[in-house]
């Protein structure tokens, strides 16, 4: 199996390949610059990898440069500045895909540009395959099982803050503020008006969390495979006002990664909680350590998941495209644990 890592020579990148290396699958690096790329793979083990050339600004070389491949793994954000020419090449080149944006305008438009290209060219599109559009999105499928039909239910991301952000993550979240949040109402989507729930209390603490409206993906995936009146989501308020108060000159500053002791001292957290038309309540929660390391192991499973076993053309959800609940399962041995009640 070939795999190839698109923005090889990037944080969450380089991460792609290292998994790749120790799942034993044979990575292909593709980005912008052949120094860069060929550093990946130095610092990967594997300077024995192939490393290829592809500008975003040249179609045809880039689809030439992943027609080999069982399938890619995007990793080059900002998604909504530099990811559709990616997406459109795996298509040209009937390669399975998946990436490890969490910008969710932009998987939006992924949805509705794609959705059918995707399906005639017989390749399988999965976005948001990173640790909050992924694991969301499987524990609110098997949150909503348990009080269908699904009034509201309201994705959220409690991971504390800490643990590090990358200058990747900063870029991609200040876009995500520029645009403002989406929430699925009446079956379309419109501009968020507020997630009337100001506090959660989350698993395992009697504390509550203040948490305000944020643009998580959940709101553009869960309702292609869940019906509900309501979805929207949140996130906690004092990583929101973090991410509120970046500018152009504080995202330079922050370093490009994050060092290995700072993602391992970090948690991440989604909850999902359903409320029935009847009523009921059932709320779902997935957690993990390690954000950006779990992501990469995401992210490859979902590749090799594709390449391995298939799935339906077209764009996808991480729900309609693997098991929820054996996808979360295999997570476990990485630290990842999950309820639903």
């Amino acid at each position: 199996m070939r795999i190839a890592v698109y923005g090889a020579s990037g944080f969450t990148g380089r991460l792609t390949v290292a998994e790749l290396c120790r799942r034993r699958i044979t990575p292909v690096l593709v980005g912008r610059d052949a120094d860069r790329l060929w550093a990946a793979a130095v610092e990967a083990g594997v300077t024995g990898a192939e490393t290829r050339v592809a500008d975003l600004a040249d179609p045809a070389g880039l689809a030439d440069a992943i027609a080999d491949c069982d399938a890619v793994v995007n990793c080059a954000g900002p998604f909504t500045l530099w990811g559709e020419p990616v997406v459109r090449a795996a298509i040209t080149a009937g390669t399975h895909y998946v990436d490890t944006t969490g910008e969710q305008h932009y998987i939006q438009r992924v949805f509705d540009v794609f959705g059918k290209e995707a399906e005639h060219a017989g390749v399988t599109v999965v976005p948001a395959m990173a640790d909050d559009g992924g694991p969301g999105d499987l524990i609110a499928n098997l949150t909503a099982a348990r009080v269908t039909p699904v009034d509201e239910m309201l994705i959220a991301d409690l991971r504390q803050p800490g643990g590090g952000a990358s200058r990747g993550t900063a870029r991609s979240m200040a876009a995500v503020f520029d645009e403002g949040a989406l929430e699925y109402l009446d079956g379309a989507w419109q501009p968020a008006s507020g997630s009337q729930v100001e506090t959660i209390v989350p698993p395992g603490s009697t504390a509550a969390v203040p948490v305000t409206t944020f643009a998580l993906p959940g709101v553009i995936t869960i309702p292609r495979h869940v019906a509900a009146r309501r979805i929207h989501s949140a996130i906690r308020t004092d990583v929101a006002a973090l991410f509120a108060s970046l500018t152009p000159d504080t995202v330079d500053s922050i370093p490009e990664t994050v060092a290995e002791d700072a993602r391992r001292a970090g948690r991440w957290l989604m909850t999902a909680d359903a409320t029935g038309t009847d009523g009921s309540r059932a709320q779902g929660w997935v957690t993990g350590p390690d954000g950006y390391g779990l992501t990469a192991v995401i992210a490859v499973e979902g590749a090799r998941r594709l390449a391995a076993d298939g799935a339906r053309a077209g764009v996808l959800t991480p729900a309609q495209a693997y098991d929820p609940a054996d996808f979360l399962n295999f997570l476990a041995p990485h630290g990842v644990t999950w309820h639903v009640s």
